[in-house]
């Protein structure tokens, strides 16, 4: 849908809010891109718009770009066989420093820094092929490579430093410097609007002091430079107050940095994680990376790209349980067969093997949306991490089931009797993070649905807010009926079109017609539900999940049958790609009708007045005959 001719600003009824709520929100949407200057797959599905020509042809590296790709995937994977111990970094909580000092010599830590600056100038394809193997090896590795390069300086340097900037910074990850990211605090997680961490100009405005603290900052350790997000002074727009965030790139020798306390978590072993504390720490103001003000847009604009090293690792991890699964699932014989050949482990092993297939697919197409440049990828990205990392915590769950008591005991243990040393038990500690760090799967749905409605709101936003005056909602109003009269009943004409169309010439085309179709029911019961609930639907969590839920699996029912039809066209007789492919997408289309009906049929409503009742201290009862642990209260 296009929207271009509405250029007024979208207002929200905040007149329920409290203060720090409507202050959140204001700050965030500042932050928000707000416009959609290129073509975004996931935006036109909420909008009954099933654009398969951006997910076909599935698109492929050229032979230069593969082989270079190759090439060091194979070196790097030849070095970490022979020089890294998983299971010893997971025990003592460290990659060795020769570790280290190794990736610098191999580029591990300038594989984002471009050519011009001596870095490797990987494309997002290459690197997350690198991230994807080395996650399937050590995930606390993998954790300290990402962490720098993903979201850490090397992302926001590369899309919004200076030149002097990129010239100063960039040689040192060819180096000896490692990067982190510095945004959570203690008390407030990531909400903007209670930052604590101040930037005070000093007198003669060429510096900047630095007081606070801040929480889970990985790489923070051994971080030789950091990006430290911070409040700077507000700016007043129509004698109104608004705060301003910063970012600034903070070198670790600056005196006034102290790591606090290294934090230690279920999984990734080897992670550096620290509380880190600032005490008037001194920053030139040619340090602040985009400027004085942009520091949340940054880091949003940053985890567009930078989130998609998640998925990537997601992937790695899959197949690593695909390949145990099967190994295990052939050697361990029960009842006389092996049990991958029960049919509760044919069930298990062909989950595994279809979900790898579809997190592949939309983690590769992503990626090359990435160097493409001319996509807008902040919904598929988010849908990509959102997917990835939910999938791989029931993959692993099921590898888990599957190898029992083998599963569930340590590596080392394991390799101490003579069995194979599987560390499925290691991959479920180190993969349970993946649904929270870098936009917790909750967190993704609202900025998903946040976006699904911005079109919606730039035509009726007037109408539904409160606050504008008569003037504004009639004009809300014609806008509207000029709208929707339209656009409304198109949804329906398209889903009767559907039934009857002819193939698309693809071999999963029966797919690919209940995408079209479930893509206009889709746009259907987003609309439906924004006038059922008007204002009140940004609170109707469970309900916006479900349609974020329904059009992710869209999205990955389409890459993959667009992936299969590549791989198919590249080696007709191997049929297993196809299969796969309609593996999946035969069980999700279960799953996608399962969403539509919660839509009606739901317990979402007992659900939350119990919940409010257990919160009140009303059912205390239920926790007799234990021993609390931690507070009273």
């Amino acid at each position: 849908m296009s929207t271009e001719h509405h250029d007024h600003d979208i207002n929200f009824d905040t007149s329920k809010m409290s203060a720090g709520q409507r202050e959140a929100l204001e700050i965030t949407e500042a932050a928000r891109e707000k416009e959609w200057t290129y073509k975004s797959f996931g935006s036109q599905l909420f909008m009954g718009i099933f654009d398969r020509d951006l997910i076909f042809p599935f698109p492929t590296q050229s032979l230069e770009e593969k082989k270079i790709g190759d090439e060091y995937i194979k070196k790097l994977k030849t070095y970490l066989e022979q020089n890294l111990d998983p299971e010893e970094v997971d025990r003592t909580r460290t990659i060795p420093q020769k570790i280290i000092d190794d990736f610098f010599t191999l580029g591990v830590f300038a594989m984002k820094v471009p050519k011009e600056y001596g870095g490797l100038g990987f494309s997002q394809v290459n690197y997350n092929r690198v991230m994807m193997m080395l996650a399937s090896y050590c995930g606390g590795t993998a954790v300290m490579v990402s962490a720098h390069q993903s979201i850490g300086v090397p992302q926001p340097l590369k899309l919004f430093g200076t030149e002097a900037q990129k010239k100063k910074y960039f040689p040192w990850f060819t180096k000896d410097t490692i990067s982190a990211f510095a945004l959570t605090e203690p008390l407030v997680g990531s909400d903007p609007a209670n930052m604590t961490t101040e930037a005070i100009p000093t007198e003669d405005g060429k510096s900047f002091i630095i007081n606070g603290k801040k929480l889970w900052c990985t790489n923070g350790p051994i971080a030789k430079l950091l990006v430290v997000m911070a409040k700077t002074p507000p700016k007043y727009t129509n004698g109104k107050e608004k705060k301003q965030i910063t970012a600034f790139i903070v070198e670790r020798d600056t005196p006034g940095i102290k790591m606090e306390h290294r934090c230690e978590f279920m999984g990734l072993g080897g992670m550096q994680n620290a509380l880190m504390s600032f005490t008037n720490v001194k920053v030139p103001r040619e340090n602040i990376l985009y400027g004085e003000g942009r520091g949340l847009k940054l880091a949003l604009t940053t985890l567009n790209a930078g989130r998609m090293t998640l998925p990537a690792a997601s992937v790695g991890l899959a197949k690593q349980c695909l390949s145990i699964a099967r190994r295990f699932g052939k050697s361990r014989v029960q009842w006389g067969q092996p049990i991958g050949l029960h049919e509760e482990g044919r069930k298990k092993i062909s989950y595994i093997a279809s979900r790898t297939f579809a997190m592949e697919a939309m983690t590769m197409i992503s990626s090359y949306f990435v160097d493409k440049g001319d996509v807008d990828i902040r919904m598929e990205s988010a849908m990509t991490k959102l997917f990835a990392s939910e999938t791989a915590w029931k993959i692993i769950d099921q590898t888990m089931q599957l190898c029992g008591g083998r599963g569930y005991e340590k590596a080392s243990s394991l390799k101490a009797r003579g069995e194979h040393p599987y560390p499925v038990e290691r991959m479920m500690r180190d993969a349970r993070i993946n649904t929270i760090i870098e936009g917790t799967s909750e967190i993704l749905k609202l900025f998903l649905a946040r976006e699904a409605l911005d079109p919606h709101l730039k035509v009726a936003g007037d109408l539904l807010d409160k606050r504008s005056s008569l003037s504004k909602k009639c004009k809300a109003l014609l806008r509207m009926l000029g709208f929707y009269i339209r656009w409304y009943p198109m949804l329906w004409w398209k889903t009767i079109q559907s039934f009857f169309s002819l193939s698309h010439g693809n071999f999963l085309s029966c797919h690919l017609r209940f995408i079209e179709r479930k893509t206009q029911k889709l746009a259907r019961s987003l609309f439906h539900s924004m006038m059922l609930y008007q204002a009140r639907l940004e609170k109707k969590q469970v309900r916006l999940g479900h349609l974020i839920e329904v059009a992710v699996e869209l999205f990955a029912m389409t890459a993959s049958i667009s992936y299969a039809h590549m791989l198919s066209k590249k080696n007709p007789a191997d049929t297993s790609p196809r299969e796969l492919a309609d593996l999946f997408c035969r069980e999700t289309r279960l799953s996608i009708n399962d969403h539509f009906r919660a839509l009606c049929c739901n317990s979402t409503k007992k659900a939350n007045k119990i919940a409010k009742s257990i919160l009140d201290g009303e059912m205390k009862w239920m926790e007799d005959g234990i021993i609390w642990i931690g507070d009273k209260e």
